[in-house]
């Protein structure tokens, strides 16, 4: 089968479209047929070793000292089910799904084995492959903040910091569900679009600073790493929660002191997986609620040219890859 491999971490064209071995699959596993996935900006980080501050030291033993341990990025797909193992019982042969492998990685190739119980469901029928292909990262990661880490409430006033990214567009959304007054910060270019996916209010960070506003918020979700903890902490309210899903070693380190001596509460680190976390983002897509933000679609082969725009740091929501099988 067909991937997209990089064997040395760097720039965009070190990942190569490769023959490589089709994936056999164990009992309790199916295989599927990849027709679309996404380069996100974790395939960025991964695939460069451009991490924030502190993180490169802990990439490295995690992921390979040398070069990458799993040579195929991408943690979130769409297609279907070519076949399945003798023990499985929730798919059949020709089911259409979606799932997500988070840092298992391997999502940018024809094929793709999972476990039958892993995060893997039909597809909604509402949203087509490359819609559904990407739920999951974004869906997932906005989720989790908001609800488990944020316990998000209805009427909350909710800041969304980077509103136009893929866990930003998702998050303006989710929050939207939930009942929150929603205040998203992004560019002039993506003001429209932020609007168009349910924010109450829009700010140009190119003209208006947030936190010299002198606004408030229940929680502040910084999606985007580009708000540090000091700056942010004078928005919140008293018992205000900022969310940082993406910031450095030095940030997070500060949480413990900051905790003990404030009654606003800090979180920060990856996104928990969980299967009840994918299952209820397939159920607010099935019910309109919720549609991930497609900024722009290649082809596999042009996956290095995916990769550049990633590169840029200005992508709205998701860039998928659709891939064409080769007969």
């Amino acid at each position: 089968m067909r991937a997209a491999v990089y064997e040395k971490y760097g720039p965009p064209d070190v990942v190569e479209i490769k023959e490589v071995e089709k994936p056999a699959i164990k009992d309790h596993e199916v295989l599927i047929r990849i027709r679309a996935t996404t380069v996100s900006s974790g395939d960025w980080r991964l695939r460069s070793l451009d991490m924030p501050f502190g993180f490169g030291l802990i990439a490295r033993p995690i992921f390979g000292f040398f070069g990458p341990r799993q040579p195929i990025l991408g943690s979130e797909l769409a297609g279907d089910i070519e076949a399945v193992g003798k023990n499985v019982t929730k798919f059949k042969t020709g089911d259409a799904v979606f799932a997500f492998w988070g840092f298992g990685l391997g999502c940018h190739a024809e094929y793709k084995a999972m476990p039958e119980d892993g995060l893997i469901a039909l597809k909604p029928a509402n949203l087509s492959y490359e819609e559904a292909a990407a739920l999951s990262f974004g869906g997932t990661t906005a989720l989790d903040f908001l609800k488990t880490k944020g316990s998000i409430q209805r009427g909350d006033k909710v800041l969304i910091v980077g509103a136009s990214g893929t866990v930003g567009s998702a998050a303006v959304q989710l929050a939207k569900h939930f009942g929150a007054e929603v205040t998203g910060v992004c560019s002039t270019a993506n003001r429209e679009l932020v609007k168009s996916i349910g924010a109450d209010k829009v700010i140009d960070y190119t003209k208006e600073d947030f936190t010299k506003t002198g606004e408030t918020y229940d929680i502040i979700l910084v999606a985007a790493g580009t708000a540090s903890f000091s700056s942010c902490k004078g928005s919140l309210k008293e018992n205000g929660r900022l969310l940082l899903v993406l910031c450095g070693l030095p940030e997070i380190a500060r949480i413990p002191f900051a905790a003990m001596t404030s009654r606003k509460k800090f979180f920060a680190g990856p996104a928990a997986e969980s299967v009840q976390d994918f299952l209820y983002i397939k159920e607010l897509a099935e019910a309109g609620a919720f549609k991930p933000v497609i900024d722009r679609r290649y082809p596999l082969e042009r996956i290095v040219a995916a990769h550049t725009y990633v590169d840029t740091g200005h992508k709205k929501g998701s860039v998928v890859i659709t891939v064409e099988h080769q007969r």
